[in-house]
């Protein structure tokens, strides 16, 4: 596969990206667009409050347009593509109604839901009609398992809930979601390529560029949040890419970041309601090592540096699939 239409997508993907920041983010604030703070949250995050949210869209529009340029039109690439914006438009409608309604909480829990729901089952149905094959590989092993369809489709469905939820966990430090997510698409971007998958090398080379083009506004001190509208679609263009890719289990190790964020947060909750205590002083994770002391810049770097450790891995691991 040509390596160097993967650099022109990322290229044309950053450039776009950092083209429509300085453009959406003045609008945003005129629209008062702004980031509500929890007050239950790190104290140092206060001074956040107001500062533009829904900077998704600008990912959101960047993937689209190089996605759309540099892609071969098949099954796979509406599969990329409507669990991409599918699940960024879920994250957007939670997003508006944050800010226009003032409902703290966004859609709620069964509206969001439906939606990511409604846009899975989408999914199944396209990979239905292509044949997709059902069998599961077992990563770092040559083995893989077929239950077939009656188990696969409802494995996908909790697969891509459970990607695009733990990843939107990981949104909650400045640049933290956007360098982490850059390191396990680039890893995916890679298998895509083994894979021979033109559509999904093309869907992370995109997102990646994207991402990256929405660091340069997003890294501390940022200048504007993603918010709903890119964690959602960047955990749906992820979810998509190792459905397409068949590297569905390899996901808990490229993104083990988020893993250990959603874990996080499980296990406070499960913690809190049974023995009311808590584990971790605050979840998900990355606010515990905020509240140990931790600059934010320090735990940044360092989830970015396990993410990219366990990329790595789950590279070295994909040999044997």
């Amino acid at each position: 596969m040509d390596f160097g239409l993967m650099l022109l997508t990322i290229g044309v993907s950053f450039i776009l990206a950092v083209i429509s920041a300085p453009l959406l983010i003045p609008l945003l604030r005129r629209l008062k667009f702004g980031q509500q703070i929890r007050g239950e949250g790190p104290q140092s995050h206060q001074k956040k409050a107001g500062t533009p949210t829904m900077g998704g869209i600008v990912i959101i529009l960047a993937f689209t347009l190089a996605f759309l340029k540099f892609s071969v039109v098949n099954t796979d690439f509406y599969v990329l593509l409507i669990a991409t914006l599918g699940f960024g438009l879920v994250g957007f409608l939670d997003d508006y109604i944050k800010i226009v309604f003032k409902r703290s909480l966004g859609l709620t829990a069964r509206q969001k839901l439906f939606g990511q729901l409604l846009f899975s089952g989408i999914l199944c149905v396209l990979l239905l009609s292509e044949g997709h094959s059902t069998a599961i590989g077992i990563p770092g092993t040559g083995f893989s398992f077929d239950w077939g369809p009656w188990f696969y489709y409802p494995f996908i469905v909790v697969m891509l809930l459970a990607i695009s939820n733990a990843v939107n966990f990981t949104d909650g430090l400045d640049g933290l979601l956007s360098g982490v997510s850059a390191i396990a698409l680039g890893a995916y971007a890679v298998i895509a390529m083994q894979a021979t998958s033109l559509p999904a090398a093309v869907c992370a080379a995109a997102m990646i560029g994207a991402v990256l083009g929405f660091l340069v506004f997003n890294a501390h001190p940022a200048k504007v949040f993603m918010g709903d509208t890119g964690s959602l679609g960047i955990g749906g263009a992820i979810g998509a890419i190792a459905i397409v890719t068949k590297s569905e289990l390899l996901f808990l190790v490229i993104g083990g970041v988020f893993v250990i964020e959603m874990l996080s947060v499980v296990i406070q909750v499960i913690s809190f309601k049974t023995r009311g205590k808590r584990v971790f002083k605050m979840s998900p994770i990355h606010h515990h090592f905020e509240l140990s002391g931790w600059s934010e810049w320090r735990v940044v770097v360092t989830f970015w540096a396990v993410g990219l450790v366990l990329a790595c891995i789950g590279l070295y691991l994909n040999k044997g699939l």
